[in-house]
């Protein structure tokens, strides 16, 4: 069944094998997902594609610069036939929902999403109301240097479990999207391979996955090496190391493992720890430069 999600997302994103996989360990981890790229490169289908396959509720909310924070959580409206204000809710209710462009919108409108990410709950109007689950944020951003973007704060991408690219097609694939056509319409044969029952029991599997005390050393180094001040203006927190063990706990999952291997810490790193940390020299290191600052980890 899982191998089988891997390949029926392949279908319809061609050539993006591993981003698929990583998205879907993010889902099976209880995790939110930022991908940042160009227009045109898939981002919405990814989102859309994940939402059909676990057969979840999803909603789109296109984010701009006059977007406001009820437009949405909700917000109340006084009923004249019973005197009282009564609350609509706003398309955060849905279990999953795409935040598109999210760097679009002021960083009022951005932090209405906090509390839904972290605590699967919203307040407003001194009420508090619980969303369903699971629940999962699924944001896209285009690169800073863009026109008319509002970088996210730390807080918030600390959310999201994972980040990830989809970038540039290999000649081949690219070929054949050229011939296919737009992908998005294949969306409409995409059959639900899993419902959200089937998911709430894969993502309770994965907290049972077991972790060793080498793999723990392992996750320990990350930290250290993060926190060098040569290298970075702030370090990974502890929340970190524990996000960077449920994503390679979900790999070890998604390839049918009883436990955390170091191969799997490798293969989920770059998407948990590159947003979460600054370089010293930001502006002129990429994210390749940043990873091998970590070179020097003993994965075994």
């Amino acid at each position: 069944m899982l191998d089988s999600l891997t390949s029926e997302a392949s279908r319809i994103i061609l050539g993006k094998e591993n981003q698929i996989k990583l998205a879907i360990a993010c889902m099976l981890a209880k995790g939110h997902l930022l991908i940042e790229d160009l227009p045109g490169m898939g981002k919405t289908t990814l989102s859309h594609l994940l939402a059909g396959l676990f057969g979840l509720s999803y909603t789109r909310i296109q984010f701009t610069s006059d977007l406001l924070p009820a437009d949405i959580l909700g917000v109340s409206i006084f009923n004249k036939q019973n005197s009282q204000f009564e609350f609509v809710k706003g398309p955060i209710f849905s279990q999953l929902v795409l935040a598109d462009e999210i760097n679009r919108a002021s960083a009022k409108t951005q932090s209405a999403l906090l509390e839904a990410m972290e605590e699967k709950q919203i307040s407003i109007d001194k009420q508090t109301y619980v969303l369903d689950q699971p629940f999962f944020v699924i944001a896209t951003q285009n690169p800073h240097h863009q026109a008319g973007t509002f970088p996210l704060p730390e807080s918030q991408l600390d959310r999201f479990l994972m980040k990830i690219s989809l970038g540039y097609p290999d000649p081949a694939t690219e070929r054949k999207i050229l011939q296919l056509g737009d992908r998005r319409e294949a969306l409409h044969e995409l059959r639900a391979l899993a419902d959200k029952k089937q998911l709430l029991e894969w993502q309770h599997a994965v907290n049972s996955i077991a972790v060793s005390d080498a793999i723990l050393d392992i996750v320990q180094q990350v930290l250290a090496i993060s926190r060098d001040t040569r290298y970075f203006s702030s370090g990974l927190s502890p929340r970190a190391g524990i996000a960077l063990l449920q994503a390679a706990k979900a790999w070890a999952f998604l390839h049918q493992r009883s436990m955390v291997i170091p191969d799997d810490v490798s293969a989920v790193m770059p998407a948990v720890i590159i947003h979460r940390l600054q370089s010293v020299d930001y502006d002129n290191i990429s994210s390749q430069e940043i990873l091998e600052k970590f070179s020097k980890i003993q994965m075994l």
